[in-house]
């Protein structure tokens, strides 16, 4: 028991020293990452349809958000696009994406009829719904004209 004794302080700071570590590199892959929503964390963070039939986003950023499926061939190429995007956008803009096979609620309350589909929500305003896998340069198009751009601005 003595000998662990002795150990004990430096296996504590070791510990420490990899929790912090390990939670600065959690910190980095989530600020600039997409982020998978539920349905009930939809409500929390986009919209609660549940509580009210008039749009009302419950976000401070705009947001894209990623109908899709695992299964689905446009859906795994447009992924990448959307991780890229979401590391150029950090701080301006949030993407979620939403697993259709999991969240069928959800799907069905926006019909979501084909894969992928991309709920595009400004700030303020109403939403846009599109399907479609797009390159990314139409991403960066509808990004900076319709999400980005300040309200007042109408030229």
């Amino acid at each position: 028991m003595k000998h662990l004794k002795s150990h004990l302080p430096w296996t504590v700071i070791l510990i420490t020293e990899m929790i912090r570590q390990d939670a600065d590199i959690c910190t980095t892959k989530f600020t600039a990452m997409t982020i998978k929503l539920t349905t009930e964390e939809f409500k929390q963070k986009v919209f609660d349809y549940t509580k009210s039939k008039e749009w009302k986003y419950e976000g401070s950023l705009p947001a894209i958000i990623d109908f899709y499926a695992d299964w689905c061939g446009p859906c795994k190429m447009v992924a990448p696009v959307l991780e890229e995007l979401a590391k150029e956008y950090e701080g301006k803009l949030l993407i979620y994406k939403v697993d259709t096979e999991k969240e069928e609620e959800l799907s069905a309350v926006f019909g979501i009829r084909s894969i992928p589909t991309f709920l595009f929500i400004p700030a303020s305003g109403t939403p846009m719904i599109q399907p479609g896998a797009f390159p990314k340069n139409v991403f960066k198009e509808v990004i900076d004209e319709h999400l980005l751009k300040p309200a007042d601005s109408n030229e």
